[in-house]
Parts: C-alpha cells; sequence; structure tokens
C-alpha cells in the first residue's frame, strides 16, 4: 500500500498555481474495469445530476493525500492558453527520448522537470505566465522533428504525446486531461515522484518552484518563423470487406457516419468519439475515431480499436467469407 501523505495549506496553494489552470477535472475511477483491469478517468458530476464537479482546494488536498487521484487539462478555453507543457512518453526505449529533449531543452535555457511513470516518464515545462497553447505546441512538435523523436499520431503508432494536445478549444470543451503529478497511480498502487528532490511533496514543490520558468518572449523567439507541421491523421486505405463494398450483392452498404454520434471537422477527418473505447470507458473527449471526409469507409481508431472491435460495438460485426 501507498504510504499516508499529509499535505500542508502551503503545499496545496503551491501545486494549484503550479498546475491548476482551469477548475474542470477528471477522476481516475478507484476499482478496475472489470475486464481489462484498467483505472479509467471519468469527469464526476453532482451526485444526482449532470453537473460537473469542479476542482477545489480540498480535492487537490486529497489528491496528494492519496485519497483520489485527479485529471488535468491544460487548455483554458476562455483565454486558450496553458500554465504548463507536459510530454508523455511510454513506448519502448521513450526514456532515451524524453532525455534527450531534457538535454536539449536545457540548451534554451529551459528546465524541465521529469516524472517517473508506470511505463516511461513525463517532461513537465512550467510557463512564467500562461501561454497559449498553439506557440507551446509548435515548439516542442518542432523540437520533436529536429532530434527525431517520434510524435505518436502523426502516422506513428509509438511515440511522445504533447499535452496540450490541441492547439485551441471551444467552449464547453475540455481537450485532453493528464494526470495530475505527486498523486496516486490507482493502477500501480504508488505515487510517481519528480527526478532532482527528495520524496516528500515539500521537497518536490520547492524543487518545482525553482524551476526557471519560460516567458512569453522567449516562447515567441523559440518559435520565430516556424510552424507546427501537421500531422497525417488520415486513416490508411485499407481492404474492405464483402459488407463495406458497394452495393452489388444484394446487403446494404455499411455507413459508419449513421451509426455513431456527433462529429466535428479535423482536416480532412471526421473525428468522433469511438464506440469500441466508450464500451471500455475510453475516449471521454470524443475524439479516438477518425473518418475519412472524402470516403468515410476508411476509419480508424487511434487508441488501437480495430474495425472488428468498432464494428462489433455498433451492434454490426464483419461478417467474416468462408472459405469452402
Amino acid at each position: 500500500m501507498a504510504t499516508t501523505i499529509t499535505a500542508t495549506r502551503q503545499v496545496v496553494e503551491n501545486y494549484q498555481r503550479l498546475f491548476v489552470n482551469r477548475r474542470a477535472y477528471t477522476l481516475q475511477s478507484m476499482r478496475p474495469h472489470p475486464e481489462t483491469g484498467r483505472h479509467y478517468y471519468f469527469r464526476p458530476s453532482k451526485q444526482g445530476t449532470d453537473l460537473p464537479l469542479m476542482l477545489t482546494y480540498e480535492t487537490t488536498r486529497q489528491h496528494l493525500e492519496g485519497k483520489i487521484t485527479v485529471g488535468l487539462y491544460a487548455i483554458n478555453p476562455s483565454t486558450q492558453r496553458c500554465k504548463w507543457v507536459a510530454i508523455d512518453a511510454d513506448y519502448k526505449n521513450s526514456m532515451e527520448d524524453l532525455l534527450k529533449l531534457q538535454y536539449h531543452l536545457t540548451r534554451d535555457r529551459v528546465e524541465p522537470a521529469l516524472e517517473m511513470s508506470k511505463r516511461g516518464g513525463h517532461l513537465w515545462i512550467f510557463l512564467a505566465t500562461p501561454l497559449l497553447a498553439k506557440e507551446c505546441r509548435i515548439y516542442i512538435h518542432d523540437l520533436a522533428l529536429r532530434l527525431g523523436v517520434p510524435v505518436k499520431g502523426s502516422g506513428l503508432g509509438d511515440g511522445i504525446e504533447v499535452f496540450p494536445k490541441h492547439d485551441a478549444i471551444g467552449a464547453g470543451e475540455f481537450g485532453n486531461a493528464i494526470r495530475g503529478p505527486l498523486g496516486i497511480h490507482r493502477g500501480a498502487n504508488r505515487r510517481f515522484w519528480f527526478y532532482g528532490a527528495d520524496y516528500s511533496l515539500e521537497a518536490q514543490i520547492e524543487y518545482l518552484n525553482g524551476l526557471r520558468k519560460v516567458t512569453e518572449e522567449e516562447l515567441r523567439r523559440f518559435i520565430a518563423g516556424k510552424e507546427r507541421p501537421e500531422p497525417d491523421f488520415s486513416p490508411r486505405p485499407e481492404k474492405l470487406t464483402s459488407m463495406e463494398r458497394k452495393p452489388g450483392n444484394g446487403r446494404a452498404e455499411f455507413r459508419i457516419l449513421e451509426h455513431i454520434g456527433t462529429v466535428r471537422k479535423l482536416g480532412r477527418n471526421y473525428v468522433a468519439r469511438c464506440p469500441s473505447c466508450a464500451d471500455c470507458g475510453h475516449d471521454r473527449s470524443g475524439d479516438n475515431l477518425a473518418i475519412l471526409i472524402e470516403d468515410p469507409r476508411f476509419y480508424k481508431c487511434w487508441a488501437g480499436c480495430t474495425k472488428e472491435m468498432i464494428r462489433a460495438a455498433l451492434g454490426c460485426p464483419i461478417r467474416v467469407r468462408h472459405s469452402a
């Protein structure tokens, strides 16, 4: 079991100043999913209503003391700015990429904090004042491109994930949350600390407070004349199954847009909630499923669900043609 820790008022207030950019949050389930064994995140609401709960001092204190585990959103939709940038890497040899990024960030006089994680690590960059999410993302994506560090979602299955994951979000939207540091990861049943300081809340917060924060002037200088490379989110054309070929065999053509909920446009695709992810409590942001606009027969879940899983979740399983 994780060691019980008490969070002082000063620790809680400093934590909020460093990490909390909006009061919306997610909560990690205390109990594992009966089928997958994973502890999924959800947006908590007031009992008996659909009104979301807001992050408070007490919520933050409970997170730091290990009684609950919260997920934090990077972007404040009223300003499109963030207080921090987090680089998440949990693939094979990902720590090498994080250390490479950390070294080159320090050459820009940026002082990132490296946090342990269950399968890899997180690299956190703190900002002197909230800065535009789009400009933060340009900086990190450009650096990763120059260093040859893979970025997940840009045609690659494995790579770093950059939080915030969006350049901007609309009113009432949330983007993607990331586990709040210094709490207990329910799946690992342990607390992950930042390298560079003793393993106590006071020492960790003092370390984070002492890191040099990136200013707006510096960020603008880093990205001068640069633009974030547009990732290719288009689902790769795949061989069509018999159920997805154009009519001519007496069966109706399967049209995925007729079976899913709200979609929105993102580049060359529609994005929507993946039905298979939703069945497992995933995809709270509703954007795991990409559907090619010019030909909706091509679709892909970026969390790894197969077409068979998606179709089964919709109640329209793919029929398998057996050879004689």
